[in-house]
Parts: structure tokens; sequence; C-alpha cells
């Protein structure tokens, strides 16, 4: 038995372990599939968040936080007779040589673009071999993750099936367009849940315009998050050298603390 084979079987025994009816964890074994999917969604972002800092030993540790999260999914199947960590291992393993006739099989590699319509071809047909109760093409997209990845999984997929603009100029278009609707609604009073649905469409549209622009929106709105702060804490510090306080400055005075930070930055 490999050392790997070892560590796998002994992190399945703990998680029986923590499971047992009798001698096991009573916050474990209360635990259902709905209760963890919120602490398996959290692990995966603080992978992300580890590997936004490019911090190895925390991505380690978290990415072992990840897998015992499928372990403890894959242990709860297992007790309801559904399925095991085999069961996944295989289907994954099964998926992966599938999806990729050019490494397993007798396909040739083509462009990027090439192997990117095949993949999404493979993961048509799969979907199709499926028994789905509406057979809509946007099936099997989950509506749980994030609402910018939601979006662009959606606009991906419609557009693999012919439903799209050519090129980006019309994008632009339908983002002003957007904003013009937005600005319209914003004049009436009580009207807050028509300014929601107007500024929804505008984040659509954006998440739209970065596809087309083959920006990731998720990654770009996160990468703007991290200049923010990175901005942010150099006003701070440009405050506390003027012994001011942010809260008493006036929005021009902020403004050119803010354009100072830019500054500094750029020059760093």
């Amino acid at each position: 038995m490999s050392e790997k084979t070892r560590q796998i079987d002994s992190l399945l025994e703990i998680m029986a372990a923590l499971r047992d009816p009798e001698k096991g964890c009573p916050w474990d074994i209360e635990q259902t599939f709905k209760t963890i999917s919120a602490y398996t969604i959290e692990e995966a972002y603080e992978v992300a968040d580890a590997i936004e800092r490019m911090d190895m030993h925390d991505l380690k540790d978290e990415l072992g936080d990840l897998l015992f999260q499928v372990v403890f999914h894959a242990h709860m199947a297992e007790e309801q007779g559904e399925f095991n960590f085999d069961d996944v291992a295989r289907a994954i393993s099964e998926k992966l040589v599938r999806r990729h006739p050019h490494v397993f099989g007798d396909e040739v590699a083509g462009s990027h673009e090439e192997l990117h319509r095949a993949w999404e071809q493979h993961k048509k047909n799969e979907r199709q071999a499926k028994e789905q109760k509406h057979k809509s093409v946007l099936d099997g997209i989950a509506s749980t993750m994030p609402a910018l990845r939601w979006s662009s999984k959606l606009q991906k997929r419609a557009a693999h099936h012919g439903f799209d603009w050519e090129d980006v100029a019309p994008v632009f278009d339908k983002l002003q367009e957007e904003i013009g609707e937005l600005k319209a609604e914003i004049v009436h009073e009580n009207n807050q849940e028509r300014i929601a649905d107007e500024l929804g469409d505008i984040l659509f549209a954006c998440v739209n315009l970065s596809r087309h622009l083959d920006v990731n929106p998720e990654q770009a709105l996160r990468d703007s998050n991290l200049k923010f702060i990175s901005r942010f804490n150099v006003v701070e510090q440009l405050l506390q050298q003027d012994d001011r306080l942010m809260d008493v400055c006036s929005v021009e005075e902020l403004e050119a603390y803010w354009q100072k930070s830019k500054t500094i930055l750029k020059n760093d």
C-alpha cells in the first residue's frame, strides 16, 4: 500500500470515527448535507484566499479542509446507501478521461479554441445522456455559485448554442442602454424594486462585456477589491501622518488623499 493510499484510508477512518453513533463527536453526528454545504463553500473560498496571498502553507491546510468536506459528504451518502468516496473518485476519473480524448485517446489536440469547443461538446453530450426534467440548455448550472460566476456560466452556455453577439460593440450599446434605464427609474419615488432590477441588468451586462473581452469577472472584481484595500490603507496612513480623522474630513479632502494614495502606489 502506498503512502498516499494510507493517508486517504486514515482520513476515511477518522471520518467514520467522528460519525460513529455511539463514540463519535456529537456535532459531526448531527450534521446533514444541508448543514455542511455552507462550510464546503466557505472552505473553497479560503482555498482561493490562500492562492490570492500565495501562502503555500495556508494553501496546504485549506486544501486539506476542502478535502475533508468531500470526505464528509461522501461518508454521509455512504450511510444512506447512495455512494461512497471511492465512487466519487471513480466518477471524476472517468469524466476526466472521457473529456480528454486527446490525452487518453486517439484524438489530436488542436488549438485552445478547438479544445474548448470539444470540452463543451463533451459536457453537452453528458447532459443529453441524463434524463433531465426540463431539458433546457441552461440546466445543470448551479444557482448557488457566486452571482458573477453564475452569470458568466449562463452566458457561456447560451453563447455555445448561438445565443450571443458576434463582437463587443453591441455589448457596449447594451450596457449603455441598461444604464439609461436605471437612470429613468431613479427619478421615481418608492421605486426600489425597479431600481434593483435595473441595477441587476447592468451587472449582468458587465459580465457579458467581460466575457467578450476574455476577462474573468470574478477575478477582475477581486483584483479591484484588493486595489481598493491597498489605496484605502495608504489614505489611512496619510491621515495619521497629518494627524487627521477621516470622519471629519470633507469629501474633497478625502478625494485629494485618495488621488495621492494612487500616485504613491503607482510609484512604488
